[in-house]
């Protein structure tokens, strides 16, 4: 077990969140580090396209992902890729822990590891995975060139999803359990006007099948008549919205019923030098603005109780 020197502030997640945070966190001359168990730029790395980013009216998910990086780096941000395994609170500092046996005490620390895709549940979804299930397009697209397949979901994610795979595959089904989608009014638009793409409205997943060559087949549902058919297809891509990624949060911490972290307005909890942004923090928009928006106020906020702990003691 190895304990490294005291820093100022650990940023734990490297999505457009953290990285913003390392940011402010280095103008602020802040002693910091970034810990990032994968490669930075979170989900909106594997966005195939960003059209509300201000400043740029299309650029792909990858490109502002590099660009975050790419500005990180040039204030010379410390990146680590390794894996948290918790974060323990303490009375005049916050120690750090690693999947390696490493510890990172710090003043304070930023938590923005965001959330994971949530599942439908179904037989064959766990069997299949990586085998004709996925859960991001913009990664997996690739192999369904010129076939057909399901796209479950009705949100911003599901609708951006479908008309993605819509421009590599024969045939998308977009499978949604409500009568109306919950996606911006654009990408309604841009959905019902595709032609290779199939909406089956009020319709659920109740299983998927395979052969020898991975996922043939899905079941499907009606919600009101529970008629059901079977439906040919390739591939099944899940996009029925994320849970968050609060294993790191330490007991005692105030979430709401969906296990999202509750803070104030700077982000902090109620634990004070521990601050959640992100798609894991409660709140009304789980856009990449927001995040990044969070991820300066949560660093300035950093820099203020550093700042003030420092000139106290």
């Amino acid at each position: 077990m190895r304990q490294h020197e005291m820093h100022d502030v650990v940023i734990v997640g490297g999505g457009p969140g953290g990285l913003t945070a390392g940011i402010y966190a280095q103008r602020a001359a802040l002693k910091t580090i970034l810990i990032e168990k994968g490669f930075p730029g979170g989900q909106m790395a594997a966005t195939d396209i960003v059209e509300n980013w201000p400043g740029h009216e299309n650029i792909t998910g990858s490109e502002l992902a590099d660009n975050f990086l790419n500005h990180a780096k040039a204030y010379d941000l410390p990146i680590l890729q390794e894996e948290v395994s918790a974060v323990e609170p303490g009375l005049d500092h916050h120690l750090v822990h690693l999947a390696n046996g490493e510890i990172y005490p710090a003043h304070t620390v930023i938590i923005a590891v965001g959330g994971s895709p949530k599942k439908l549940g179904i037989p064959g979804e766990e069997e299949y995975y990586g085998k004709g299930v996925s859960y991001c397009a913009v990664c997996d697209g690739f192999f369904f060139r010129n076939k057909t397949v399901v796209v479950v979901g009705g949100g911003d994610s599901a609708t951006e999803e479908a008309l993605y795979l819509a421009k590599i595959a024969k045939q998308v089904y977009l499978v949604h359990r409500r009568d109306s989608f919950r996606a911006g009014m654009i990408l309604q638009k841009r959905v019902m006007n595709e032609t290779k793409i199939k909406i089956l409205w009020n319709s659920v997943l109740t299983s998927i099948e395979a052969d020898d060559s991975g996922v043939s087949g899905v079941n499907i549902q009606d919600v009101q008549s529970k008629e059901q058919q079977r439906l040919a297809t390739d591939g099944v891509f899940v996009f029925i919205g994320f849970k968050p990624n609060n294993q790191l949060i330490p007991a005692g911490t105030p979430m709401d019923a969906d296990g999202f972290v509750m803070t104030d307005c700077k982000g902090e909890t109620t634990m004070p030098g521990i601050y959640v942004i992100g798609d894991l923090r409660q709140k009304y928009a789980k856009q990449i603005v927001v995040a990044a928006g969070e991820g300066a106020t949560a660093a300035l906020a950093a820099a203020h109780f550093v700042h003030a702990k420092k000139g106290s003691s």
